[in-house]
């Protein structure tokens, strides 16, 4: 009987042993997840820097030109996450080949930028959002060989989408419409503005 009872001692021992040896390979110097923490949940948070490239296209107030063209630069921003909701602020600065010629006229949007709040829902590496902000740029109007140009300032609002799909990087499609205020032109007689709409995809790196 007392051999028995030291072995089954020695047993119980040594699987005591085990178990301690098994608990500090798997957790090293870190604790342990809680039950509290989701385990592989997609983190929207933090800082990220990308860039983009698009189409504008729009319309400028008191003429006929219709300035469109290629659209690209970068953005920068900074997101916080409570459970699905995602917000956020972006700005970005764009350069645009947008133009038009009408009879006499042309003008010209060579520069945008926009900064702005984002809300968003996340499902899971998959982030749905919308946003609106100020917006910034220049028109420029040119006839005869003269030219002038005014930068405005104005709002803009948009919807998008946005997909991770790899460590630290997103990619995204996303619809802007941007006004820039009025300003009176000399060259024209005319207060002019350009209110256009912009689609374009870009991606992110997530810091």
């Amino acid at each position: 009987m007392s051999r028995f009872l030291l072995r089954a001692l020695a047993l119980i021992a040594a699987g005591w042993t085990m178990s301690a040896q098994a608990a500090d390979l798997n957790y090293g110097s870190r604790p342990p997840l809680t039950v509290n923490q989701p385990l592989n949940a997609y983190s929207w948070a933090g800082p990220y820097l990308g860039g983009n490239l698009g189409y504008a296209w729009g319309s400028v107030d008191n003429n006929l030109t219709k300035p469109s063209g290629v659209a690209g630069g970068v953005q920068a921003g900074y997101n916080w996450q409570q459970g699905p909701w995602v917000f956020g602020v972006e700005g970005d600065i764009q350069a645009t080949g947008a133009d038009d010629t009408f009879a006499p006229w042309k003008f010209a949007n060579p520069w945008f930028g926009t900064v702005r709040g984002r809300v968003g829902y996340a499902l899971g590496n998959v982030l749905f959002y919308g946003t609106g902000g100020l917006a910034f740029g220049e028109l420029r109007a040119t006839t005869f060989g003269l030219s002038e140009s005014h930068t405005s300032a104005g709002w803009t609002a948009g919807i998008g989408g946005e997909m991770g799909f790899a460590p630290n990087w997103s990619a995204k499609v996303e619809y802007l419409y941007v006004d820039l205020a009025d300003s009176n032109f000399v060259i024209t007689g005319a207060s002019n503005g350009y209110r256009f709409g912009l689609i374009r995809a870009g991606v992110n790196y997530h810091f």
